[in-house]
């Protein structure tokens, strides 16, 4: 007598073993759909033994008589409104929380392997987040790595463009586009070292001549990435693939442009959701996560995600210390934009949709040019506008801007302490790069050194210090007591500044292993000294702003080389000056 529910476990688990071997034949000609009875005609299955029992090993043999090849995993599903949605809602709950909960992440796998988070935990049954896959993207990286995660899961399309990063005034383009149908060839081999020899004239190189290497064919990377199996290929392609492919040119792409991997949407509330990426012209980006409606106690709120380049992800709110914007055509197009939409053509491949047809298309119809006409001001006007329909109290908003500040502040504690804990590694000093690349570089001094951050740091206390400002130049936006003027107000909202910078506190690790605690205020007062305080090989103490001879600063026993320190005073004007320079 059969064991009828065990075979049909038995079967279960073999259509799930060949969906996960077998993902060429799966929707190699219906879009959307599981391949049909034509194509398992094409493939033999031999589980042994025929009725498997708990316990005892199940064998299973596929032959085929054409090569499997196809994409990388299975298409079963199509980008339309129904998955965006979806990707929006997996999105917020992977990095949901209170709002005065400080989120962070010592990298991105630790969310993924969070089942109370990640709803797609294990989604494929193949145990593939529970094999240890090490997930570290930097900023840019990040939104791709979310949407390959989720299309990976899903069944979806994903791809990525190759861009510049931007130059001579330029910003960056895009050229080849790679996607799971269409993998990059890995990179050509490094040629022979150069050869030297010894004459009577001293020291002659000889170089060889390159041998030529046939090119590699394009399935050679799906090939070797399907040995891997379906979930340790996925990890293997994200990280030899789509990290090597993506950087921050990759999202500052013109807003006309069609060759690229995002496009631009409009500023209200119905666009901009969880998912939705923001690109600043500098080269940051973060992921929206949620967006919290103005209440008649407080104002409304986007929180994002973004990841460093020691591989922290952490959630920040969206406000101008986070969120740089600038009109400047040699920096490329900046702002809030969502994933171009991936399709299949009618002969099965894969194309992005253009600008035209997203506009038209019924399941997205938000592409938008809008801001790239806005100013800088402008830009900020209307994020505000969208945040809090309503005018704000005043007073409230200002503890907002406050709180946002310190956050900041909070999180470059963590970033100045890698750097220290990279000091005490005994590695020695890190290079320092010259010129603009202080902003945009590779190694250690990506990883620790804190230019972009603290450029960004500088601005935010800029804001926080002119708010009361800001509250005379738009009164219309926000509610004023009665009975007060706006001279009335802004007198109290400075008054207000003053007190909450004093009471709130943070501390840091000296160099010494000791704690010291600063009030906000510190910070504030210290924004000169922040010009300078980026180069992770000064101590501690001096990146915090510490002066000479004063007690914070005694336990300082490290500078960095006197050459490295001339060039941060030939470019401590872009500090002073809250630019960024553009890219040689």
């Amino acid at each position: 007598m059969f064991h009828i529910r065990q075979f049909a476990a038995a079967v279960t688990a073999l259509l799930l073993i060949a969906a996960a071997l077998l993902f060429s034949v799966v929707n190699s000609r219906a879009q959307g759909q599981i391949g049909g009875c034509e194509d398992a005609a094409e493939l033999a299955v031999l589980p042994s033994p025929l009725v498997p029992w708990k316990g005892a090993p199940l064998r299973v043999i596929f032959a085929a008589e054409k090569p499997l090849e196809g994409s990388l995993w299975p298409l079963r599903n199509t980008w339309n409104r129904e998955t965006e949605n979806l990707y929006s809602a997996w999105i917020e709950k992977l990095f949901d929380a209170p709002l005065d909960a400080t989120l962070s992440w010592k990298a991105l796998h630790e969310v993924l392997r969070d089942r109370s988070r990640n709803v797609l935990f294990n989604h494929l049954g193949l145990r593939e987040d529970s094999m240890g896959m090490i997930v570290r993207p930097d900023c840019a990286d990040l939104p791709y790595f979310l949407r390959a995660y989720f299309a990976f899961k899903m069944g979806l399309p994903f791809g990525y463009t190759k861009c510049t990063r931007g130059g001579g005034g330029e910003g960056p383009k895009c050229h080849g586009w790679w996607n799971i149908q269409n993998l990059e060839p890995p990179p050509a081999p490094e040629p022979p070292p150069e050869q030297q020899i010894a004459s009577p004239a001293g020291v002659v190189e000889m170089f060889r001549p390159p041998v030529p290497q046939p090119a590699a064919p394009p399935t050679s990377r799906l090939a070797a990435l399907k040995r891997l199996g379906l979930a340790a290929g996925f990890g293997e392609y994200l990280r030899s693939a789509v990290a090597d492919g993506v950087h921050s040119g990759s999202g500052r792409t013109a807003l006309n442009d069609d060759n690229t991997d995002y496009y631009p949407v409009p500023l209200n509330e119905a666009t901009l959701r969880p998912g939705t990426v923001y690109v600043d012209p500098y080269g940051h980006v973060l992921v929206l996560a949620r967006r919290v409606a103005q209440s008649e106690d407080a104002a409304g709120l986007f929180l994002a995600v973004d990841a460093q380049p020691d591989g922290t992800v952490a959630r920040k709110r969206f406000w101008r210390g986070n969120f740089l914007f600038a009109q400047d055509p040699a920096l490329g197009g900046p702002g809030f934009k969502r994933f171009r939409p991936i399709v299949r053509d009618k002969n099965g491949g894969l194309r992005r949709l253009t600008n035209a047809e997203i506009a038209k298309d019924p399941q997205y119809g938000d592409f938008s040019l809008d801001q790239a006409r806005l100013s800088i001001e402008g830009f900020y006007d209307r994020m505000d506008d969208v945040m809090s329909p309503a005018p704000l109290d005043p007073l409230r908003a200002i503890k907002e801007a406050i709180a946002a500040l310190e956050e900041q502040v909070k999180a470059r504690v963590t970033s100045v302490e890698n750097g220290r804990k990279f000091q005490t590694s005994g590695r020695g000093d890190a290079a320092m790069p010259d010129g603009p690349a202080i902003f945009e570089t590779t190694g250690a001094w990506e990883d620790f050194a804190t230019p972009a951050r603290d450029l960004r740091l500088l601005i935010a206390i800029d804001v926080v210090r002119t708010f009361p400002d800001r509250v005379v130049r738009r009164p219309e936006r926000y509610a004023m007591p009665k009975g007060k003027t706006v001279a009335d107000v802004k007198a109290e909202l400075e008054s207000v500044l003053v007190s909450e910078v004093a009471a709130r506190k943070f501390s840091y690790t000296r160099s010494d292993g000791s704690a010291w605690t600063l009030a906000l205020k510190d910070v504030l007062d210290r924004a000169t000294a922040l010009e300078m305080a980026y180069n992770l090989n000064d101590c501690v103490e001096l990146r915090w702003g510490a002066t000479d001879q004063s007690a914070e600063a005694s336990t300082c026993k490290r500078h960095a080389p006197a050459a490295q320190r001339g060039k941060m005073t030939e470019y401590r004007a872009w500090f002073r000056e809250r630019r960024r320079p553009p890219r040689a």
